[in-house]
């Protein structure tokens, strides 16, 4: 598959870039990804991850737009207020890149409806505020041999992590959080509150670590840094990694 001479002049600065190059930008245009959660992460990453030039992209969110949102969900306007996030978000790609393939669903993902949701997808961004909901996306995504990159924010700390527990010796996301956080009970960024930016933050480089996951094989960028958990500062500023292990026990992704 090769690139028309308008795709060329759009992606040219990755092209150009060696780390990418000709037959990463190729390669992105095939992928297809799915994003779980439109909000303050969803919506910059989805904006780098459509910028991109990455192909499909399937967006999750059974949510309504609130002023509230404004503060840190860039791709609304006052406008979308009372209107359905993925409605709103699929909009905005249209107007963004008309030849992208865009899918959304207003249903709240969950164990039951998750396979049929992200059939044919090559990988997972799951910005969700709550556990009950992160923890199905990652069961889901090991019963269907889907790479997860998850990213959470609060206040002004946020991390981004990369899980293939579908592969031997890899961590799940349950490896990392255990289970005892089935239930629905989350802090949530209105009781806690949130620097808009700093959501911002935790989303392009989430956008970034799914380009790196994409192109692994692919080109020099590739590296998709499994089990690696990147924790953002915000306050510091800074960001440290923590390595997350597999849980042979782990109800996800192990023998549990």
């Amino acid at each position: 598959m090769n690139l028309d001479e308008k795709r060329l002049e759009r992606f040219a600065r990755h092209i150009v870039l060696p780390e990418i190059g000709g037959a990463g930008q190729v390669a992105l245009s095939q992928k297809s990804v799915a994003v779980i959660g439109l909000g303050g992460i969803g919506s910059p990453a989805l904006q780098y991850l459509a910028a991109s030039g990455i192909g499909r992209l399937v967006l999750v969110d059974d949510d309504d737009v609130d002023v509230s949102n404004l503060q840190r969900q860039t791709i609304f306007t006052t406008r979308d207020v009372g209107h359905g996030k993925a409605v709103a978000a699929r909009r905005w790609l249209a107007n963004f890149d008309e030849a992208l393939d865009v899918t959304i669903s207003d249903r709240r993902i969950d164990r039951d409806n998750a396979a049929e949701l992200l059939e044919g997808i090559d990988l997972v961004l799951d910005g969700t505020d709550n556990f009950a909901t992160r923890l199905a996306v990652s069961d889901s995504c090991v019963a269907a041999g889907i790479p997860l990159l998850s990213a959470a924010v609060g206040r002004f700390q946020g991390q981004v992590g990369a899980f293939a527990g579908h592969r031997d010796a890899q961590p799940c996301y349950r490896c990392f959080v255990g289970d005892a956080f089935d239930a629905e009970d989350c802090d949530t960024c209105a009781d806690d509150g949130m620097l808009g930016a700093m959501a911002g933050w935790i989303g392009t480089f989430a956008a970034m670590q799914a380009v790196r996951i994409l192109l692994d094989g692919v080109s020099a960028l590739g590296d998709p840094q499994w089990g690696k958990l990147h924790i953002l500062d915000g306050m510091k500023p800074g960001m440290r990694t923590l390595t997350i292990a597999k849980d042979p026990e782990c109800n996800g992704c192990g023998a549990g």
